[in-house]
């Protein structure tokens, strides 16, 4: 229910108040995000190969949230009875259809992540000035 102007009615919750944010928990949390982009972009991977890919993940964040995201849909986890046994990660099909949001995203930020840089700036400029003067 909205209130006043459109904003959400006093005793609504997050999730009514903004529609997408189950979809931000799921898909924006720290980790999901560069694991989804980085299975999207080289494909079928090994546990190995996909920490190597990603960089500064640790085991045991990675093990959690694939297994999150494994419960989520959004990726596929491929067992081989080999001696070593073999595991293997690939987005699934509920995975792969972020892909266009994540391009979007991608434009969005090319285009404009210097405005969002440069209005810092702007920003952090005026604090240094206002605060030299209430000295």
């Amino acid at each position: 229910m909205a209130g006043v102007g459109g904003a959400p009615a006093h005793g609504t919750t997050s999730a009514q108040a903004c529609p997408i944010a189950p979809v931000l928990d799921i898909v924006f949390s720290r980790w999901t995000t560069p694991i989804l982009w980085t299975l999207h972009a080289f494909g079928r991977q090994r546990f190995v190969v996909l920490q190597r890919n990603i960089g500064t993940i640790t085991p045991k964040v990675l093990t959690q949230r694939l297994r999150q995201m494994e419960r989520d849909g959004l990726v596929l986890r491929t067992y081989h009875p080999e001696v070593p046994p073999r595991v293997e990660y690939e987005i699934s099909e509920l995975g792969s259809s972020l892909a266009p949001l994540f391009a979007h995203l991608a434009d969005w930020s090319a285009d404009n992540l210097p405005r969002v840089e440069q209005a810092r700036q702007e920003f952090d400029t005026a604090e240094e000035t206002a605060s030299g003067r209430g000295r």
